[in-house]
């Protein structure tokens, strides 16, 4: 029993005379293995020896689907044919009904969706998409799959209506669970990482919980994002709980085995062992560029360090220090408090950085666009995309943010496409999924930086994705006060966190994950707040680009490569 405690992570060591271990084909295996060296009293032993053997056979037939050996049956024609690569994940998901398709930004995630459907057959289907993205899936089918007929739900409430395939946002999707659940033989969500919260102050999610429900009635179910780890390792956890509930086993196996902590906040203790154990249980699916042979021209990641407007950063000062100092304190405050301290420190102190920042930003930007760059601009406050578009209003830039409906935002799209603008401004959140964009731009300027390094990774990749032609560059512009610093230090930890996962041979942060990030940011904001009363006040010194600081972007010629520790999650 003190053998099978130790080879059996999954086990609760507390437990006395008896071990429990879900009745999952993969636990089978591995008893059953167990037993051949340690014979132990097991009940039903004819039904484990079974369900080993079931294993053994599925495993075999997903390694000879990923070696191209095996192929699943085609059931309806397409237009256009899949690329090969995007076949095997068709045939991969059509033989085992779940798989997260995890392949990297711009190698067709939506056609490998879309053959999916065509090689099962499984119809009616579902597909579960961002809100400004049904329109791009219309188009898609339209081109690989017309035999089918489509229909995007226009209302959040259910009402009849007659379709192969019912594309939904995930906003309605709550509104449409019931109407939904049972109906549907395959279930696609697209990008899967808007299912990576479960709860929220200790309550289920309706996202969720909808999501769910409806796939648990589904024969097939797919995942498609090439971030399935925004933040914490935990998440990934939720998002396979949607695709085969306890495939992991339960919740506590699952977070015994592979997690330190729990919940969504919980850290992969080995991210590259369990992305090796999804790809070989044929859960999940993750192919690079390289891997495809489709590698594009090469990415530069530049950390920029720019001027912040000082008298901005002080004016919120005292506000945001008293902020800073009550979340310090939090062991005297209710847990309601306490959270709400946390989110307007956050929003207050990053805000305040972006309009520090925000002149300098657009002065960089117009330098680009002087050179004969067209840029794309990612930003987070509405308060700073109004002064860049102030700033840039002779360039009269297009936006795509969280203000426009989804057809003014495809407008938008449109103008920077036709070349009507050189500058694209877009929410860091909001262009996910998004085409088109790499035959224009080569481009990117982060204005302001997110927590995340997974929407760093989706925004790069708007640009640095199939059909792009020319070296790409991505410029962070960050400051070295305000928000930024601790920002940039925690994007470093993450990433070894969602690096791991999808990529075995990644090199990751030696770092432990600190949930109370926030905390490190009122700290960090109290000692500058600190140094600068106890500093003399500098001269204002008008800042300036001297040219040769900028790399010349010239076609067909890669630009030098630059070390960026912090940010070379977005690199292929």
């Amino acid at each position: 029993m003190t053998r099978l405690k130790a080879l059996f992570p999954k086990i609760d060591k507390r437990e006395i005379g008896k071990c429990w271990l879900l009745d999952t084909p993969e636990n089978a295996r591995d008893l059953a293995w167990f037993l051949d060296r340690y014979p132990l009293t097991v009940p039903e032993l004819d039904r484990l020896r079974a369900a080993a053997d079931l294993h053994r056979q599925y495993e075999l037939r997903v390694q000879g689907i990923l070696a191209g050996e095996i192929q699943a049956g085609r059931i309806l024609t397409m237009a256009l044919p899949p690329r090969p690569y995007q076949q095997i994940a068709a045939d991969l998901v059509t033989t085992t009904g779940r798989l997260l398709l995890g392949d990297d930004v711009g190698l067709g995630k939506t056609c490998a969706g879309i053959a999916a459907i065509a090689t099962s057959g499984k119809l009616p289907a579902l597909i579960v998409t961002l809100t400004h993205l049904p329109t791009q899936w219309e188009r898609e089918f339209a081109r690989f799959l017309p035999s089918v007929t489509v229909h995007t739900l226009k209302k959040a409430t259910p009402y009849e209506y007659q379709a192969d395939v019912t594309i939904c946002n995930y906003h309605k999707l709550n509104g449409w669970a019931e109407h939904l659940k049972g109906r549907m033989k395959t279930v696609i969500f697209d990008e899967a990482q808007e299912l990576r919260r479960a709860e929220s102050n200790g309550e289920p999610t309706k996202k969720y919980a909808a999501a769910s429900a409806i796939a648990q009635e589904a024969e097939i179910r797919m995942q498609l994002t090439a971030t399935p780890i925004y933040n914490y390792g935990g998440e990934i956890l939720n998002l396979l709980n949607i695709l085969e509930k306890d495939c992991l086993g339960s919740a506590d196996e699952a977070y015994r085995e592979w997690c330190c902590g729990s919940g969504d906040k919980a850290s992969i203790r080995d991210p590259i062992a369990l992305g090796t154990h999804l790809r070989d249980a044929g859960i999940m699916l993750r192919r690079t560029r390289k891997d495809v042979g489709r590698e594009l021209p090469a990415l530069s990641i530049i950390p920029y360090e720019i001027e912040a407007d000082k008298k901005i950063l002080d004016a919120c000062r005292d506000d945001v220090v008293e902020l800073a100092r009550r979340m310090l304190d939090a062991d005297n405050m209710e847990r309601g408090d306490k959270f709400k301290a946390a989110g307007q420190f956050d929003f207050r102190l990053r805000r305040a950085t972006g309009m520090a920042k925000a002149h300098f930003v657009a002065d960089f930007v117009k330098m680009l666009v002087e050179s004969g760059e067209s840029v794309v601009l990612y930003g987070w406050h509405h308060d700073v995309y109004a002064v860049w578009v102030a700033a840039l209003k002779d360039l009269r830039p297009a936006l795509y943010t969280g203000e426009q409906s989804a057809k003014q935002k495809n407008d938008s799209i449109a103008r920077f496409i036709s070349g009507d603008t050189k500058v694209a401004i877009l929410s860091l959140r909001s262009g996910a999924g998004l085409d088109g964009l790499q035959n224009v731009c080569r481009t990117v300027v982060f204005g302001e930086l997110d927590w995340s390094p997974g929407v760093h990774l989706q925004c790069a990749g708007r640009i640095h994705r199939d059909g792009q032609a020319e070296p790409v560059c991505a410029y962070f512009l960050h400051s070295d006060r305000g928000s930024d610093p601790v920002v940039m230090d925690v994007l470093g930890v993450k990433k070894g966190q969602m690096e791991g996962l999808i990529d075995p041979d990644a090199e990751l942060v030696e770092a432990s994950i600190n949930p109370d990030h926030l905390k490190r940011l009122a700290q960090s904001f109290l000692d500058q707040a600190e140094n600068r009363m106890a500093s003399p006040k500098p001269v204002a010194v008008k800042p300036a680009w001297p040219p040769e600081t900028v790399p010349k972007l010239k076609p067909k010629k890669a630009p030098v490569p630059v070390q960026a520790d912090l940010f070379d999650e977005v690199a292929s």
